[in-house]
C-alpha cells in the first residue's frame, strides 16, 4: 500500500510479519479523529514490546481530506502521529483494498464507520474489533492490545 505523502510504498507481509498490529480506517475530517492522539498515545506506549499501528484514511464515510496532502497535515502536524499511515484507501465494500477484506472476512465485520479498529495478533489473525466509539485507551482495546503482543510469533 502506498505510504501517506511519501514515495516508498509498504509490503504489509514483509514489515510487520509477526507483529501485533492496530489496525484503523481514518478520516481527517471526522468527530472521532481527536482519536488520534490516542491511537499516538497507545503506540507509544506499546512499540517497544513490538506493537505496530496502521492507520488507513478512507473517504468511503464521506469525512476524509481531498488531497494527501491535506490528510498528512492533520495526522502529522494537527495530531502529531508517529504511526505508520497510508494513502485514502477504499474500506468497505466490492472495492476494499485486501487488507480490509481480509478484517472483515475474519471479523464478519467490515468498518461501520471512521475509526473502526481491529487487533491482530502475532499470527495475523484478528482477535478484537472495536467500534468508532471504543476510545483507544479503553480497557477493552488496551486488554485485547495486551493480549496480542503476548502471542507466539
Amino acid at each position: 500500500m502506498p505510504k501517506l505523502r511519501a514515495k516508498e510504498s509498504i509490503d504489509l507481509c514483509q514489515r510487520f510479519a509477526g507483529k501485533p498490529l492496530v489496525i484503523v480506517n481514518t478520516a481527517s475530517f471526522c468527530g472521532f479523529a481527536p482519536q488520534f492522539k490516542g491511537l499516538e498515545a497507545l503506540y507509544q506506549r506499546y512499540k517497544d514490546q513490538g506493537l505496530e499501528v496502521i492507520g488507513v484514511p478512507s473517504d468511503d464515510f464521506k469525512q476524509e481530506a481531498k488531497t494527501g496532502e491535506e490528510t498528512a497535515k492533520v495526522c502529522y502536524v494537527n495530531y502529531g502521529v508517529t504511526f505508520t499511515m497510508t494513502e485514502p484507501q477504499k474500506v468497505k465494500g466490492p472495492d476494499a483494498v485486501h487488507l480490509f477484506k481480509v478484517l472483515a472476512q475474519q471479523t464478519d465485520t467490515p468498518p461501520k464507520w471512521n475509526f473502526y479498529k481491529y487487533v491482530v495478533d502475532r499470527q495475523g489473525k484478528v482477535i478484537a474489533n472495536f467500534s468508532s466509539l471504543t476510545k483507544p485507551d479503553s480497557p477493552e482495546l488496551v486488554k485485547a492490545v495486551e493480549q496480542a503482543i503476548a502471542s507466539k510469533p
